[in-house]
């Protein structure tokens, strides 16, 4: 069991950074250009820097197709830069997380060259293969209209292999325990040069059953591998799930008594927020907020606007999909994969027991004051009122707290 619940009142700040401080030249933010920055972060309210993926890459996905899970991808600088950032940050009261993409890697992992070049590899169960093409190879696609399989031919391998995202991220077998052994060791790695926890990528997917043989299903039991291992090396580092799921399953991904994921993107109510927003109707707002409300002590929801993602739409109702696409993205090309708005705002991520006690407000979302244990209906037009007009007075006792918007690009020269 965790004894320090630091999560439940973090102030979240996501960046790339690529975009953010670049100390050589070369146009790519860097290690040393972050640390350096630090305290303009700490001056803003951050308790916490989430860092996406910064390991090698061919970055075809935006660094989420990792050829090495132990570096640095060489513009953002060193391990050593690494390790003097965290601790430079650790210096400040602020904690680090990281992306752990472990769903998947790049084909030009080693893994998986040495899996399609020998069948005998120890790393050939690595991966999922199929000497025959499966029946369902054409569904599934996260990516409709850009994927046109989830399973490729590879002419080395003289096998077919499972990707659920593009055919450049072949997925990674998270049932082999000699997978399970060395992506422990991955997270053991990062933990021992001072991240406070991860941000596990496409997690309903990384517990799939993928080959075909399994039958499908999901493996709950291994979410609770992944916090014993993590409570075991650093006892108050997290885990924050991408799951977007139904409430009916919320369960399964935090655990009955709290022992699995720390923290959820809050997916339901962020959808019927943006409905709320378009439509002024904030009735699947409020009932998103009874419907998501978590049980276990040590569980959190963290609730954002928008990510680094696109804004996903997909929970929604054909035609609240429409009024918020007329709203917020009514052009063709704004809109992706035919269920949601393409990524390019800053957003906002943090944690409390009810979204209205973040009563958030408009951008740029840094602080603002909340009424505490608003419910129901009462919380949603809370929630609305203040995003519409960030000015309006809260009608009762308010209780500060504090948010703080992405960063996607270098801060002031002066700050």
């Amino acid at each position: 069991m965790i004894d320090d619940l630091w999560y439940k009142n973090a102030v979240i700040y996501c960046l790339d950074v690529s975009s953010f401080m670049d100390t050589t030249g070369d146009g790519v933010g860097d290690f040393q250009g972050l640390a350096r920055r630090l305290d303009y972060l700490a001056g803003l309210g951050v308790t916490c820097i989430w860092l996406l993926p910064f390991q090698p890459t061919p970055n075809r996905d935006n660094g989420y197709d990792i050829s090495d899970y132990y570096g640095v991808d060489s513009p953002h600088g060193t391990l050593g830069d690494f390790v003097e950032f965290t601790h430079e940050a650790r210096v400040r009261g602020i904690r680090v997380i990281m992306d752990l993409v472990i769903n998947h890697t790049s084909d030009r992992h080693t893994w998986f060259q040495q899996a399609r070049a020998d069948e005998g590899s120890r790393y050939r169960d690595f991966y999922v293969w199929s000497k025959k093409k499966p029946r369902d190879a054409n569904r599934g696609m996260v990516f409709p209209g850009v994927q046109k399989t989830t399973w490729t031919y590879d002419e080395k391998a003289r096998a077919y292999y499972f990707h659920r995202f593009y055919d450049f991220q072949p997925d990674l077998d998270t049932s082999n325990p000699a997978l399970q052994e060395e992506l422990r060791k991955v997270m053991g790695f990062w933990l021992e040069l001072g991240v406070d926890g991860f941000r596990v990528d496409a997690l309903p997917f990384v517990i799939q059953n993928k080959r075909p043989d399994q039958g499908g299903g999901q493996r709950y039991e291994y979410l609770r591998d992944l916090r014993e291992f993590l409570q075991w090396r650093t006892g108050d580092a997290v885990l924050l799930a991408e799951a977007n799921i139904t409430p009916d399953k919320d369960l399964s991904y935090f655990g009955d008594d709290g022992d699995r994921m720390h923290m959820m993107f809050n997916f339901q109510v962020n959808q019927n927020l943006f409905y709320a927003l378009a439509s002024n109707d904030v009735r699947p707002l409020a009932r998103a907020l009874e419907r998501t409300r978590v049980q276990a002590p040590t569980a959190q929801w963290a609730h954002f606007l928008r990510n680094n993602d696109e804004l996903d739409l997909g929970r929604l109702t054909e035609a609240q999909r429409a009024r918020v696409f007329a709203a917020f993205g009514p052009d063709k090309d704004m809109q992706l994969y035919q269920r949601g708005i393409r990524p390019g705002r800053d957003f906002a991520v943090t944690g409390f027991d009810d979204i209205a006690e973040a009563g958030l407000s408009a951008p740029p979302l840094t602080t603002l004051a909340s009424t505490p244990r608003a419910r129901g209906r009462q919380a949603a037009e809370l929630l609305l009122q203040r995003l519409r007009d960030p000015q309006a007075q809260p009608q009762r006792t308010v209780v500060p707290v504090q948010l703080v918007v992405r960063g996607s690009s270098c801060p002031p020269p002066s700050a």
